[in-house]
């Protein structure tokens, strides 16, 4: 085709409007099946795309051409489409969480990016940074980035981290200022991950668009990117974000061993004290509440040595954690184990939530 198609059209544009007929030309290489081999029906490893479409849906089909590298020779079959398929399940998980999380939600529950806890504002500075990496990759019909980039967002930021951390708030919170900044956070977050996905995810995006606008005129392919502040950046509050997220890794590698040993069936039944030799980690750690970040019902700090048994991780150096039990009741609505559980006006509840009860 650059022979032909493109070439002569080139020449005659070139000839009789003096400029090229399009503005870019993409290329892309062979389709193979999975193990490289040039596809055919001898050997019966064709992929139709009408096949796929039919068992997967057609948004898997352009899921998968979105995250293959067509600069090279792409393969497909049956496994890889299981890969794609996957992917997409968690695409689409963390579409319905927070589908879940706005029920209800309206612009009376905005609050000012100024006002939101740290923990959100970091949210909003990598939504900040992820912006320019999605404009800057469709420009560059780079899909296969805006894929990657789109999906570690979603599964390693959003749901292991944020939505993990959060799900505390959204669902045991009364009408707080953290649950309507938590609420703000994920109303801006599905006017983004809508309109990134939609030229990708054309079908579950709209889908996703009309469970929440129900206006027979609504369409997610009707609707702009959003432009995202600038003064969303924060690289102090990401940086200190960092060490927080390499501390939280220490502490949940060693609930995950008091787990398998059964000694607890959920972190909740934990308050571990961390041991942190570097100053300032030790400074960002006692500035949030790092016992909602590692999700347990407490959590103990301090710049002491810790002792030879204590937890370690190799690539996390200078962070100890020592196990130890959470004392308390376990309250009936939350599930955190604290003292003063059943010392209030509703049986079996802790403080947070009898005020939320009330």
């Amino acid at each position: 085709q650059h022979r032909g198609w493109f070439h002569s059209s080139m020449l005659q544009a070139c000839g009789t409007i003096g400029r090229a007929p399009y503005r870019n030309v993409v290329t892309h290489g062979f389709t193979l099946d999975e193990k490289g081999n040039k596809m055919s029906k001898s050997l019966g490893n064709t992929v139709a795309p009408e096949d796929v479409v039919k068992q997967y849906g057609a948004d898997i089909l352009r899921l998968w051409v979105a995250q293959a590298d067509y600069t090279t020779d792409q393969r497909i079959g049956p496994e890889i489409l299981k890969g794609t398929a996957d992917s997409y399940r968690r695409l689409r998980n963390t579409m319905r969480f927070m589908l879940g999380a706005l029920s209800a939600y309206s612009d009376a529950d905005r609050t000012d990016p100024a006002d939101m806890p740290e923990l959100e504002r970091w949210v909003l500075h990598r939504m900040a940074e992820l912006d320019h990496v999605v404009r800057k990759s469709y420009a560059a019909f780079d899909f296969q980035n805006v894929y990657t980039s789109v999906f570690t967002f979603c599964t390693v930021d959003l749901s292991a981290f944020y939505f993990d951390i959060r799900k505390d708030v959204l669902y045991c919170d009364g009408d707080t200022p953290r649950r309507r900044a938590a609420r703000t956070v994920m109303d801006l977050l599905f006017h983004r991950l809508t309109t990134w996905l939609a030229p990708i995810l054309v079908f579950t995006m709209e889908e996703v668009w009309l469970e929440r606008y129900k206006d027979e005129n609504a369409s997610v392919h009707l609707v702009d990117m959003p432009e995202t502040p600038k003064d969303w950046l924060d690289e102090p509050l990401a940086a200190k974000w960092a060490q927080v997220r390499r501390a939280r890794r220490v502490v949940t590698a060693a609930l995950e061993i008091q787990r398998t040993e059964k000694v607890i069936g959920a972190s909740l039944e934990a308050a571990p004290v961390v041991h942190v030799e570097d100053k300032a980690m030790l400074t960002a750690l006692k500035a949030v509440a790092f016992d909602d970040v590692c999700i347990t019902s407490g959590i103990g700090l301090t710049a002491d040595p810790a002792p030879q048994e204590a937890f370690r991780l190799p690539e996390v150096p200078g962070v100890s954690v020592v196990f130890e039990m959470a004392e308390g009741e376990k309250c009936q609505r939350c599930w955190k184990i604290l003292p003063d559980v059943g010392r209030h006006s509703h049986a079996g509840t802790c403080a947070r939530c009898d005020d939320a009860l009330k």
